[in-house]
């Protein structure tokens, strides 16, 4: 392919991406495919010779948009939001075409130096600690995702037990029994045999009490608390686990304490939602995903340390062949070291395209507007008695139960569901079927809301 060649078949690419935003209100939001047959529709061998790219782009309508989920319909309100916009799609084209291998400073001097800066922006932006910025003892990195970081805090928190003389198989991970369950997967694969799921209070968030109890049995048993992860924002209903006590109890045992805000990060860019994150400069590390809520197509999830050094020493191997002048003096960050993968694209491009595109004040525009639909839902759900709302509407998540019990709860997401001009996702909280309405794709108005509202009202009975 030629540059002349990849002018037009760009063009028409992006033609393409931009007809799907367009229309993407009108499409079918679960595909209607049975397992396998997309599968069928490919050849069983890689074409021999070159096919026209012409070929290529008919075959993103035949082949592969019949089972797309479209998680960027405008009635998506099912898990979380894992938004596209439009600048982060042109800055991930950027990247792409740059194609920089990140893995430390002198392999691309800006993929590390905008990640720096961008990361640094958000601190203040998020109302974070100013020492987590690059300048200060911490600093920011881009992940993956938040399982990933959530994974690396654990791994820290391990080898800084064992430094004391801790034995791993001793070594206890505390959670709340609401936390993500990639918390207790992390805490396997970094090794832990003992992994503490902590009860919760009437707002479904980690009860201080019952955490505080739990190490002092597993102390009194032997066992060496080593860290604990609380959440803002659950998965299940976004409850809120009481940092500032959690650190409290923590601090003085000595335990790594990381706070996943995977979801609810985003909306501490606005001032009113900080308060949920008080204590968060006691805290070891935090982790938040622009790829849900901040409209940056997946991956990007942001993990601030308060303490870079126990990253590096825990991440860092040198083989000759990545030593260099920058990186020996110390003048220069490898991120290389702050994660477990060697090599990193730039996906601090994308993060920086949307920020200067919306700007903070736009950002902010459509979280409160997300925020105040959803509440408006919540209200019409209160108020009709048909619908119990069974949790408290902190952020853009509205959780309800139809009010004749799980059999209905569940008949009643079935059928919003099957339409496929919404997607809702239905879970158990406290045993209980709910139905979780999540307000938050990029596209999602208020005649999207009303159109969710007049289905619930319709379809149940």
């Amino acid at each position: 392919m030629t540059p002349e060649d990849f002018r037009t078949h760009g063009a028409a690419m992006i033609d393409w991406v931009a007809d799907y935003m367009e229309r993407v209100d009108e499409l079918p939001i679960m595909p209607a495919v049975e397992p396998g047959e997309i599968y069928a529709h490919l050849p069983d061998s890689a074409p021999e010779h070159a096919e026209p790219f012409a070929a290529i782009l008919a075959d993103l309508d035949r082949v592969v948009m019949p089972g797309i989920v479209h998680w960027q319909s405008p009635g998506w309100f099912a898990f979380f939001p894992a938004n596209h916009s439009a600048p982060a799609i042109l800055g991930e084209i950027a990247a792409a075409g740059l194609a920089q291998q990140g893995m430390n400073w002198a392999t691309s001097p800006a993929c590390t130096e905008v990640e720096m800066r961008v990361l640094d922006w958000l601190v203040d932006l998020m109302g974070l600690p100013e020492g987590w910025k690059t300048t200060g003892a911490g600093g920011g990195v881009i992940q993956m995702s938040a399982s990933d970081a959530t994974h690396v805090a654990l791994v820290v928190a391990r080898e800084r037990a064992r430094a004391r003389g801790a034995s791993v198989d001793d070594q206890v991970v505390y959670t709340s029994e609401q936390a993500n369950s990639s918390v207790e997967k992390g805490a396997r694969i970094a090794g832990f045999r003992h992994v503490r799921l902590v009860v919760t209070d009437e707002q479904h968030a980690m009860a201080a009490g019952a955490f505080d109890r739990a190490v002092a049995e597993d102390v009194a048993a032997g066992r060496v608390p080593a860290a604990v992860v609380t959440t803002i924002g659950t998965t299940a209903t976004t409850a809120v686990d009481p940092i500032a006590s959690i650190a409290d109890l923590a601090r003085p045992r000595n335990m790594w304490h990381h706070v996943d805000a995977a979801y609810a990060g985003t909306a501490m860019l606005c001032e009113e939602f900080r308060h949920h994150q008080a204590g968060i400069d006691r805290v070891d590390s935090y982790v938040f995903n622009p790829h849900k809520w901040m409209f940056t197509n997946f991956d990007c999830s942001v993990f601030w340390v308060a303490d870079r050094r126990p990253l590096i020493d825990t991440m860092s191997i040198v083989p000759p062949y990545l030593r260099n002048e920058a990186s020996e003096a110390g003048a220069v960050i490898d991120y290389r070291d702050w994660h477990v993968p060697l090599g990193r694209r730039f996906r601090a491009l994308k993060l920086w395209f949307v920020l200067r595109s919306y700007g903070i004040s736009g950002i902010r525009d459509r979280i409160r507007e997300h925020v105040r639909l959803t509440h408006e839902l919540a209200a019409r759900l209160a108020a009709d008695p048909r619908f119990v709302v069974a949790a408290p509407v902190l952020f853009s998540l509205v959780c309800f139960r139809h009010d004749d019990g799980d059999d209905a709860t569940d008949a009643l997401a079935q059928a919003l569901n099957a339409g496929r001009e919404v997607a809702v996702t239905a879970t158990t909280v406290d045993g209980i079927r709910v139905i979780r309405v999540a307000v938050g794709q990029t596209y999602t108005e208020q005649r999207h809301v009303d159109r969710l509202w007049t289905l619930i009202s319709d379809l149940a009975w």
